[in-house]
């Protein structure tokens, strides 16, 4: 990617024969096809939304403001769920998500007018981590994971899963309820009962990985890319889908034998601020051409070319 310094170089050298051309030095400030120069924006880009998308969110965002040094860019971690009402409320250009939206914050956007546009990013595998000083755990059946977190008003042990295993209490660390990864995990393995009562909660990811790293009994889940980030702290579990237990890596997740904790990573962009606001528009435009670069870079999959060029479709139909 050229840097700003190149663009004022640039500029520069051009300068005096932009203003005698043209009679005003605006030409110095436009997208120059010929000569790859790009238009130096300022202003306020805000997004917030999914923990597990922050990741890669933060990696586009540190490498847009090297080429738009005077736009601010900032990137949240609300959840999912916080992203969307953040969006509802009109307070952020765009949300990310780990899971689809749902019907009524659909119905709340529409009600308040807010058009949108969804984006897909990048594929993720929901990662089961337990201690690393855990010797007994060597993989989870999809059927055990959910006899250890749906609340049955008991408290759970180890023992309770698989007889051999030690009778201590197992200890829960959970995204909170806010984050699409709980969303996900609900949905699919709960089954929308309730999770056990002592889980501790947090939409910071990092709360997780050292919850579970300091205590020998513990478990938890998260997007991938946390395990990969601190994979010396931590245990990965294999899951059993119903063909065997299957570990997630970039292959199993993007083959999709990773199974059923596969999902794809979502961007909703407010539709207006992409029209109105050419900082937004560009750094979206940035965002898609290299999210799933970005998102191999922090520990997630990329997804299909297929599916970035139909963002790309989408995208240029909004402006």
């Amino acid at each position: 990617m050229k840097g700003f310094k190149y663009l004022a170089l640039a500029a520069t050298m051009t300068g005096a024969l932009a203003l005698a051309a043209c009679g005003s030095s605006d030409a110095n400030s436009k997208d120059d096809k010929a000569s790859g120069n790009k238009t130096t924006l300022n202003g306020d880009v805000a997004v917030d939304g999914s923990s597990t998308v922050y990741p890669i969110m933060e990696a586009v965002s540190e490498e847009y403001m090297l080429e738009q040094p005077d736009v601010k860019v900032s990137v949240g971690f609300s959840g999912s769920g916080g992203g969307f009402k953040k969006l509802i409320a009109g307070d952020i250009d765009m949300s990310n998500a780990s899971r689809p939206i749902k019907e009524e914050e659909k119905q709340q956007l529409k009600e308040k007018g807010i058009e949108y546009t969804e984006f897909e990013v990048a594929y993720d595998g929901l990662s089961v981590i337990v201690n690393k000083d855990n010797t007994w755990v060597d993989s989870l059946t999809v059927a055990e994971l959910k006899k250890l977190w749906v609340n049955d008003g008991k408290k759970k042990l180890w023992s309770d899963i698989r007889p051999e295993w030690p009778k201590e209490e197992v200890k829960f660390y959970s995204p909170g309820t806010d984050s699409g990864t709980y969303d996900y995990f609900n949905e699919v393995i709960l089954e929308e009962q309730p999770m056990v009562e002592s889980a501790t909660l947090s939409e910071d990811d990092n709360v997780l990985v050292q919850g579970v790293s300091g205590d020998k009994n513990a478990i938890g889940y998260f997007g991938f890319a946390y395990y990969e980030e601190n994979k010396d702290k931590l245990k990965i579990v294999p899951i059993d889908g119903g063909n065997g237990a299957v570990e997630p890596t970039h292959e199993t997740i993007k083959d999709g034998t990773y199974t059923p904790l596969s999902r794809p990573l979502f961007v909703y962009a407010n539709n207006k601020s992409v029209k109105d606001k050419e900082q937004v528009r560009d750094y979206l435009k940035f965002t898609l051409e290299n999210a799933g670069d970005m998102a191999e870079e922090v520990g997630y999959v990329r997804s299909p070319d297929a599916k970035y060029e139909e963002d790309m479709k989408e995208f240029e139909a909004i402006k």
